[in-house]
């Protein structure tokens, strides 16, 4: 097959569009105030928001073998690692999440396309898999609140960003639709400063903290489909509570839907299926029940629980 560039990194002529693309959402242990449903968890935003873009979901279970995590490698069409807050080194979240990132850049260089997204912590967590080593500083003023990107000079020419609409990259530019919780961020001095990084991702965009500190909230590798945004796209459309001071206007539902549509199109270039029909109904998300956890937990509407 002939190499071809698209976006920033050489692949081989695209295969046979996937038309049933079945995502992985990595669980992490439970907080205190949710053991009592279950050991660990998948927010059911992040299934939802999957979903809402075509593909199917299956829960990524925490401390299963090697030869368990290769196998679900070889079925899925890619992986999201979720927000939360767990050990970006010792968790089962974190080696679940190592696994599967090795597999996924190994598996590239053979020619087999299955992307990686990391949202919030995963975000971070992809820093660590990337440099080995924890990077980030403490912010001010950076959860609970929406803010604009500020892009780089090259945003336009990534693949993250280069086919959303230009109405939505406008507004994502000039208006508060982007969910921040978080404590601790990638600056971009440290960024610059960890040659592992700096080879590695391209920064998309940044923002500041309440000290006008500035940190990177949008980054993509540059070879590989291995994509990271610090803040929630996911919440837009499906998280409610009102304390969490989410923008739920027309153009915030634009943009969850345009981050959803990119990274499951990235899954429809994967051609991994399960080994049979059966295997693959028993695998899927479809058969948890998620739980109402809106009265009492303050982040998630819904939430899938597990073990």
């Amino acid at each position: 097959m002939q190499d071809t560039s698209i976006q920033g990194f050489s692949v081989r002529d695209a295969p046979e569009v996937n038309d049933r693309p079945i995502i992985g959402v990595i669980a992490q242990a439970s907080s205190e105030t949710r053991a009592k449903y279950g050991k660990t968890y998948i927010a059911a935003s992040y299934v939802k928001y999957l979903e809402s873009a075509g593909a199917r979901v299956v829960p990524i279970r925490v401390n299963l073998t090697a030869a368990e995590y290769t196998k679900l490698f070889n079925s899925l069409n890619g992986v999201l690692y979720p927000g939360g807050s767990v050990n970006m080194f010792t968790s089962g979240y974190a080696k679940s999440a190592k696994i599967f990132y090795d597999l996924a850049l190994k598996a590239f260089d053979q020619g087999d396309h299955f992307p990686v997204w990391g949202t919030c912590m995963g975000f971070q967590q992809l820093t660590a898999l990337t440099s080995g080593r924890k990077l980030l500083t403490a912010s001010k003023g950076t959860e609970y609140k929406s803010c604009k990107l500020d892009f780089a000079p090259d945003y336009k020419s990534s693949r993250m960003f280069g086919k959303v609409p230009v109405d939505i990259l406008t507004d994502l530019a000039t208006l508060p639709l982007t969910a921040n919780f978080h404590k601790y961020c990638l600056t971009p001095k440290n960024f610059t400063n960890d040659a592992k990084l700096s080879s590695f991702y391209k920064i998309l965009s940044t923002n500041t903290d309440e000290d006008g500190m500035e940190f990177v909230s949008s980054m993509e590798a540059i070879k590989y489909p291995v994509y990271g945004v610090q803040w929630h796209p996911e919440k837009n459309n499906f998280e409610f509570n009102s304390t969490l001071k989410i923008t739920h206007s027309d153009a915030a539902t634009k943009v969850s839907q345009a981050m959803a549509n990119f990274f499951v199109s990235e899954a429809r270039r994967s051609q991994h299926r399960f080994v049979s029909p059966e295997e693959e109904r028993a695998a899927l998300i479809y058969n948890y029940t998620p739980v109402y956890t809106g009265p009492s937990d303050a982040h998630f509407e819904q939430v899938y629980f597990f073990d």
